[in-house]
């Protein structure tokens, strides 16, 4: 399962990088209006995300109970329920998407919003192919199939990529050019996955009769564990643009530093992205088969390639990082924040986010949310977004203060979920 998923993610981060650069090639405003959406649609994102490992955690737990026909309804009333929470946010953004720019981001230039609204109502149209993708791909993990979905991620990024580069550099179509790529790979990927999901040959599969009814108890299922990692993602994504709104104060090179540490951030933490999936399939199977001996084996197991993959991926990505820089014209006081950035991020990133995040994974799929999400929330404000006013507002920390706050966020998620693991409370949950 490892490899695939780590090559997917690898290839998803390489591919936001080429998008962004082909936009810059359209204009100033498009890149602003482009990005300030992005920041919107990452919410819904996480959003189809949450929805999708509340199902996975109830379909891997079945499939671990040896019941493949609860295992199919599942998955079906999981795409049922994407189908409609997406095209009802998709009405709401057609009709109001002007409003809520307005709300969102305030008064920014006419032509700048032009861009956002523009890219907002194609993006829009896209929600419903991403929720049915995220839950056709929810399937697939759960079966421990991640190949299938590494090829239709690489099938839909080149589709992408290459309808970018056609759009901006031979059509002209200024923002329309990224747009409707975007839209055509999502549909596509959407398609696809969803046309698998309903094989013959496959062990769980969706039934057009199950995805027509509504099945109380098992959506009830899904959404115990998909509605408590919805609000801690939400609550997450707020801290953030709360944290960018401290940043602000600390002038222009020390933003500069925090803005491209924070894409390298980004590249660094994938591993444990990588394992969470892992750990969701995994530990769902063995506590549906109530084989409490083998998921504390696995999750033993899990942790201890979660940190050695880790470790590896961190010290590499942090050794290539002066190479990195060399393509950013930066002077070289900000370089150097950049590197201080990157080091003590990437030296909690190998030993603690593991647990912090993947960790967490794992009790969530033996069922243990609400846990997990009173600790995620709480370390994420009372931690993070506290510590990061302290360290780098009152104690004159800037940045590296911030970023010294968010590692105290994972080291606080860390212990409070080790000492749950070890507990052995989560055995003592029924999802099924």
């Amino acid at each position: 399962m490892i490899l695939p998923l780590f090559l997917e993610q690898f290839l998803l981060l390489c591919v936001g990088m080429a998008d962004t650069l082909v936009i810059s090639y359209v204009s100033e405003a498009a890149v602003s209006g482009v990005t300030l959406v992005d920041q919107f649609n990452t919410v819904l994102i996480y959003l189809f995300t949450a929805l999708a490992a509340g199902g996975a955690v109830v379909i891997s737990q079945y499939i671990g109970h040896g019941d493949r026909e609860r295992a199919s309804e599942t998955a079906s009333q999981l795409l049922a329920f994407a189908v409609m929470l997406s095209f009802a946010l998709t009405v709401i953004i057609l009709f109001w998407h002007q409003e809520i720019l307005r709300l969102l981001f305030g008064r920014v230039e006419d032509d700048v919003m032009a861009a956002a609204v523009t890219y907002l109502k194609i993006s829009a149209l896209s929600y419903p192919a991403l929720a049915v993708y995220n839950a056709g791909a929810a399937l697939y993990r759960s079966m421990g199939r991640t190949k299938t979905t590494m090829y239709i991620s690489v099938a839909a990024n080149f589709v992408n990529v290459a309808g970018n580069l056609i759009g901006v550099f031979v059509l002209h179509a200024g923002i329309l050019g990224v747009a409707y790529p975007s839209l055509v790979a999502r549909t596509l990927s959407a398609l696809a996955i969803t046309c698998l999901c309903f094989g013959q040959s496959n062990e769980v599969r969706y039934h057009l009769k199950q995805i027509l009814q509504w099945n109380h108890d098992l959506l009830h299922r899904i959404l115990s564990i998909a509605v408590p990692n919805g609000v801690e993602s939400g609550i997450f994504q707020l801290v953030k643009v709360a944290l960018s709104s401290v940043v602000a104060l600390f002038g222009t090179y020390q933003i500069a530093a925090n803005g491209v540490a924070q894409s390298i951030w980004t590249v660094t933490s994938m591993c444990t992205t990588v394992m969470g999936i892992v750990f969701i399939t995994v530990i769902g199977q063995c506590m549906g088969a109530k084989d409490i001996p083998a998921a504390e084996f696995y999750f033993k197991k899990l942790m201890r390639i979660t940190v050695a993959m880790s470790t590896g991926w961190n010290v590499l990505t942090f050794a290539l990082t002066p190479l990195f820089l060399e393509l950013y014209a930066l002077e070289q006081e900000t370089k150097t924040l950049v590197i201080w950035l990157v080091l003590l991020h990437n030296a909690f990133s190998a030993v603690v986010f593991p647990y912090a995040g993947a960790l967490g994974n794992g009790l969530r799929a033996a069922g243990d949310v609400r846990f997990t999400m009173i600790v995620a929330i709480a370390s994420t404000v009372g931690g993070r977004f506290i510590l990061a006013y302290i360290f780098g507002v009152l104690l004159g920390g800037g940045v590296m203060g911030v970023a010294v706050a968010m590692c105290m966020d994972w080291c606080i998620r860390a212990a409070f979920y080790i000492w749950r693991q070890r507990s052995g409370k989560w055995k003592e949950f029924q999802v099924i």
